[in-house]
């Protein structure tokens, strides 16, 4: 098999893929020079002669392809649109998506043609993000007190942080960070922010016990948020094996139960 390897670290997975192959077959893509030079001279005192490129991950490799595996050794917050082009019709792509606030976890896509689709694996692993898909510095616009319009949250905060609830929330608002902090010494409140739209919730406790959010900005996020947390519920709360996704030039999407499912967008 013809293997493309996003993501070259140490070169210790590399060297796997070299003893299981033959050097020939691998070709492995790292990003920082300074990495890949250390990668290339640990493989070469091991008696592996990959051909090693230093580049962005996300553009793969076209003078190697086409490919019957792609695995990425980071995580994407979607498929880079070259991995299909030089994936083959058959091929299999490996990888971890994730996002700003967490990783959704492993997913096989399976390439037919133009398109891909695979399920999620019932773990869930966590690469560091691929550094070209780093967060902005910036979190996003924090409201002032009195901005945004409020009204009763039905959950709580803690779903932003609860593994399988997170992964909802993750799904629902792509582009958002979260923070907490007390306000001028009263109760924690729990910061949503989008920094691409601008938006933003902020979850405050109340004197009865429950919460309250404040919205404001282009997109609603904490209506997002409850909307993907109460479809999860409805589906009898399932871990992340029930997911899948779907892969074109035109869109991308993680669904629920089968691709004709609740459907969520990966960023572009």
């Amino acid at each position: 098999m013809n293997v493309l390897e996003i993501g070259t670290g140490t070169g210790y997975s590399t060297a796997l893929m070299c003893h299981r192959l033959g050097s020939e077959c691998v070709t492995s893509i790292e990003t920082n020079e300074g990495v890949a030079r250390r990668a290339r001279a640990a493989l070469t005192g091991s008696g592996h002669t990959p051909h090693l490129v230093v580049g962005d991950g996300r553009a793969g490799h076209r003078a190697g392809a086409p490919y019957d595996r792609l695995i990425a050794t980071c995580g994407f917050r979607s498929i880079p649109p070259a991995w299909l082009e030089q994936v083959r019709p058959g091929g299999v792509i490996l990888t971890t998506l994730r996002g700003w606030m967490r990783s959704l976890g492993l997913v096989k896509l399976i390439v037919t043609g133009d398109s891909a689709s695979g399920w999620f694996s019932e773990d869930d692993p966590s690469f560091m993000i691929a550094r070209r898909q780093d967060a902005p510095e910036s979190l996003g616009r924090v409201p002032g007190p009195d901005d945004g319009t409020v009204r009763k949250a039905t959950y709580e905060p803690e779903v932003l942080t609860s593994s399988r609830p997170a992964f909802m929330a993750q799904l629902a608002v792509p582009d958002a960070r979260f923070f907490s902090m007390a306000l001028e010494g009263g109760p924690v409140n729990t910061f949503l922010l989008d920094s691409v739209t601008d938006s933003f919730a902020v979850l405050a406790p109340t004197d009865g016990g429950g919460w309250q959010v404040r919205q404001g900005g282009p997109r609603r996020l904490w209506d997002a948020v409850e909307s993907a947390m109460g479809t999860w519920e409805e589906y009898g709360s399932p871990n992340t094996a029930a997911f899948g996704v779907t892969v074109s030039h035109d869109q991308q999407v993680v669904w629920l139960g089968n691709p004709n499912g609740p459907q969520w967008p990966l960023p572009s």
